[in-house]
């Protein structure tokens, strides 16, 4: 799927959390590889992840919520407060925590991708888009 050009970078941090849901799921079967990223995940959460979600929660979602996606803002946020939340409980040695949110995180990168982005692309001015693509460049990058 072709992405807009607006919306581009947004896409490119997704890829890099799909490679930290995968690294949660495996890492959650093996005690030791799931101690060692539990311990680190609420830091990568910090670097990688939380930027990308003020994005989003601080342009593209109040954009979609002034057109009437109030179901689709919804469920980002509620998957953003999921997130950040097992994200802690695995900092704190939850290794099933780890695990779901390594599932929960692979999911909501695809609904995003999917769904949230294709609808923002089809129903916003290019003027909102970019909007979005000037934060996203005025954001402090991930740190993957």
């Amino acid at each position: 799927m072709k992405r807009s050009q607006e919306l581009i970078a947004l896409t490119r941090e997704h890829h890099h959390a799909l490679v930290l849901a995968r690294r949660a799921i495996e890492a959650a079967r093996d005690v030791a590889a799931a101690r060692e990223l539990a311990a680190a995940l609420p830091r990568i959460f910090a670097s990688e992840l939380e930027p990308h979600f003020r994005v989003e929660e601080e342009t593209l979602l109040p954009l979609l919520r002034d057109v009437g996606e109030d179901a689709r803002v919804a469920r980002t946020l509620d998957e953003h407060r999921q997130l950040r939340a097992l994200a802690q409980e695995a900092g704190r040695g939850d290794r099933a925590s780890l695990a779901s949110f390594g599932l929960l995180l692979e999911a909501h990168v695809r609904f995003e991708e999917r769904d949230l982005f294709a609808r923002a692309e089809a129903i916003l001015p290019s003027t909102a888009l970019a909007a979005v693509a000037a934060r996203v460049a005025a954001a402090p990058a991930p740190h993957p």
